[in-house]
Order: structure tokens, then C-alpha cells, then sequence
């Protein structure tokens, strides 16, 4: 449990209601793979705009579950934001993608989901 994601900053928010604490992380499981299907769509057609819409709704929870690759999410999404068409985002996604799908993977797991 909380291998690839951290929970302290959820139970801080949830004030350690464990039933808040399992709506939060299905939330995650419903709405985090789905953008993250958005922004890999996104990035490899040069969809700056909506690489940009998906970073950005993807942020908060990436931060709040403490994914570890918040400053790549970051980098992703200032790609979109800016149309930094002198950068190559692909590794720094490829980072959000191992990330989240690890932390996807466990919190099905640990919250039997």
C-alpha cells in the first residue's frame, strides 16, 4: 500500500474519514486514466491546446495523491500552453504515464476497486 502514491495529504484533506478517503481515490480511478488517455492522444498529434486542457485538469490530483512526477505533468503541459515547438515531450509523459499507471494499478488493490 501507498507504494506509488502517497495518502497523507488526502487524509489531512479527508480529516482521515475513510469513506471520503475511498470516494477520493475511486475519483482518481475515474477521472485520471481517462485525461491521461486525452493528453497521450494530444501529445503524439500535436495537440498543443488539448495537451494543455489535460495537464492542467490532471495537476490537482496528481499533486494531492503525491504521484512524484508533478514537475513532469508540468513540463507536459507548458508544451501545450507555450506550443513549444522546439521541445520533445515524450519523455516526460512517458514519466506521467508509468507513474500513473502504477499508482492506478494500487489504489484499484489496496481500495478493491
Amino acid at each position: 500500500m501507498e507504494q506509488h502514491y502517497k495518502l497523507y495529504r488526502v487524509r489531512e484533506m479527508a480529516d482521515n474519514d475513510e469513506d471520503f478517503i475511498a470516494a477520493l481515490a475511486a475519483a482518481f480511478l475515474e477521472e485520471v486514466p481517462e485525461d491521461l488517455e486525452r493528453l497521450k492522444t494530444a501529445v503524439a498529434n500535436t495537440d498543443y491546446y488539448s495537451a494543455y486542457q489535460a495537464a492542467h485538469k490532471m495537476k490537482p490530483t496528481v499533486d494531492l495523491f503525491e504521484l512524484g512526477v508533478l514537475q513532469d505533468l508540468i513540463e507536459v503541459q507548458d508544451w501545450g500552453k507555450f506550443e513549444k515547438t522546439d521541445m520533445d515531450p515524450t519523455e516526460k509523459l512517458n514519466n506521467v504515464v508509468m507513474a500513473v499507471e502504477k499508482a492506478t494499478e494500487e489504489l484499484k488493490a489496496d481500495f478493491g476497486l
